[in-house]
């Protein structure tokens, strides 16, 4: 992928999201512990480690304002926005020094975010959503309450989609102590049935509410999907502004 390309394609969305040119971006990256879910193509968190971290890459290349919240199961670390090219430096720095772990309740830390940033911005969330979808929906509102443009990348596994385990398995809660053993067979439907009920109100919620939903499976290339999130955005913004 050539990104000086893609550098250029974000440059002219984000002319089209707001007149003047300082733009303030929030990214929000889900560290707790489900993200360290590692599958046949790696851990969801090292996904949104690169997704992150490109993102905050081409926004302060662009000369635009970029904050880092990362929400762990002991709080959050905020990086305040900053747009110098040496801000990457302690963005990454945060990034490196990541390690997933522990419970939080992510809709009240999306809510904290909401009022944290006094001035509209651009907040991109990167998490595999592993709470209830109401309150989740709530949060967004919110933020959209708070005149801020929201963005979700929901990270899925690949196992997590197909659910198709052939041999009785162990399953650990990363967030907790819980365990169970049992033939995957037996919960499959039940599983299935409960997990998509959970995407579509996670869709349906931002349908609602003017928020961009992005489901990812990590088993496809970032670079692809932050180049289709760009274009995307550029054909929204057009399209607004051709109306």
């Amino acid at each position: 992928m050539d990104w000086r390309v893609y550098a250029r394609t974000a440059r002219f969305y984000i002319k089209e999201f707001e007149a003047d040119t300082n733009l303030r971006c929030m990214l929000v990256l889900d560290a707790t512990g489900s993200m360290g879910y590692a599958g046949r193509h790696g851990r969801k968190l090292d996904y949104a480690l690169r997704l992150t971290a490109t993102l905050a890459h081409l926004f302060v290349h662009q000369g635009d304002a970029v904050g880092l919240t990362i929400i762990t199961g002991r709080g959050a670390r905020e990086i305040p926005p900053r747009r110098s090219p040496g801000h990457l430096r302690p963005i990454f720095d945060a990034l490196a020094a990541v390690q997933p772990g522990g419970a939080a309740d992510l809709p009240r830390a999306l809510h904290d975010v909401a009022e944290k940033i006094r001035r509209r911005a651009l907040v991109i969330v990167v998490s595999d959503f592993f709470a209830e979808a109401a309150p989740l929906i709530n949060a967004c509102q919110h933020m959209r309450y708070q005149k801020h443009d929201l963005a979700l990348f929901h990270l899925l596994d690949r196992d997590e989609v197909n659910f198709d385990f052939d041999r009785p398995m162990r399953f650990v809660d990363l967030e907790s102590s819980f365990q169970l053993i049992t033939d995957p067979a037996l919960m499959a439907a039940d599983y299935r049935r409960e997990f998509d009920a959970h995407l579509e109100t996670l869709q349906r919620g931002s349908r609602e509410f003017g928020v961009d939903y992005q489901r990812v499976v990590t088993d496809r290339d970032y670079e692809q999907v932050l180049g289709a999130f760009i274009l995307q955005r550029l054909r929204t913004a057009t399209a607004g502004g051709a109306a």
